[in-house]
């Protein structure tokens, strides 16, 4: 019999085992990290706010198109993605309606105070419709690692940007942690994905919608570089945002914002070798798009979130 609860607690947030004085606390901290981080990046971009200007005003709106197109595609591959977990999980559910529950997630995780918020509303919406909520909530941490494996695997590319620009001294402090961290992260993962473990053949067709959704994603970003005058290879485009990825994952901020982009600017400045004010836009520019690509969402968000109001009450 599959067991979801080990898998489930791992990777969804204990604050509800926790006291509400330390989650007050664990909040006020985030909201520090995301003034924190917001004030760094608008200092660094009032510092070149000319180049920036001029980096802005040489990207085309049919350059905008098309990264808002490639974003959007990963979009549709994110619900390939879930759904494929879903239904091999034993969950009989249509696919224009994984289609709108994660549209619907991905528009709240705009607003709501943490990067797994858009979880939550697709589990109230799974919930509405009658399934089990035990593989469903599994399905959802199914869904975070298939994206965090695809990540991995691509983030040795930006790894090796980094080793080559870091001292000696700093990679051998740096590699043991990380190869720690690699195997306890390979060990958790064959944990949660439980059920899906016993189904390869779906398992890696969600990989490889993972895959595409990356492939889409890196696309975008490449554009936006190029479109601002940058000049960067693609594979390191590709290493540098999966490496990017884990860092603004870091929860020092609330929803990630400001910290993730924080994040990018410092890599593609640092690592990528683009000019500050390059740097400090692409992030910019590629969160409104993603904002703007989840828009869609706005449609049933209001729906579930009266529910969910409704079942609590």
């Amino acid at each position: 019999m599959f067991n979801p609860q080990l898998p489930i607690t791992r990777f969804y947030p204990k604050h509800h085992m926790t006291s509400p004085s330390k989650t007050n606390r664990s909040f006020l901290l985030k909201v520090i990290g995301t003034l924190l981080s917001a004030g760094m990046l608008t200092a660094l971009i009032a510092w070149s706010w000319e180049d920036v200007v001029v980096a802005i005003n040489k990207i085309s709106w049919l350059e905008l198109l098309a990264a808002f197109g490639f974003i959007f595609a990963s979009r549709l591959f994110t619900v390939l993605r879930w759904h494929t977990l879903l239904r091999s999980g034993g969950i009989p559910i249509p696919l224009k309606n994984s289609l709108s529950l994660t549209f619907t997630g991905l528009f709240a995780t705009n607003f709501l105070p943490t990067t797994i918020g858009g979880d939550v509303v697709r589990l109230a919406g799974t919930m509405q419709l009658g399934y089990d909520r035990a593989i469903c909530l599994a399905s959802l941490a199914a869904d975070r690692l298939v994206n965090m494996t695809g990540m991995s695997l691509a983030s040795p590319l930006g790894f090796y940007q980094l080793l080559q620009a870091a001292p000696a001294a700093a990679q051998a402090a740096f590699i043991p942690g990380l190869w720690r961290k690699g195997l306890d992260f390979a060990r958790r993962t064959l944990a949660s994905l439980g059920i899906w473990l016993k189904k390869p053949l779906s398992l890696l067709t969600s990989l490889g919608f993972a895959f595409a959704h990356m492939l889409c994603m890196f696309s975008a970003n490449y554009i936006v570089i190029h479109a601002l005058g940058g000049e960067l290879d693609f594979w390191r485009v590709i290493g540098l945002y999966s490496f990017a990825y884990f860092i603004g994952n870091v929860p020092v901020s609330v929803n990630g914002y400001g910290w993730q982009e924080l994040t990018v600017s410092a890599l593609l400045g640092t690592l990528g070798g683009l000019d500050v004010s390059i740097a400090a836009t692409v992030p910019l520019i590629t969160r409104l798009l993603h904002m703007l690509a989840s828009l869609p969402g706005a449609l049933t968000l209001p729906g579930i979130l009266a529910k969910m109001d409704k079942s609590e009450s």
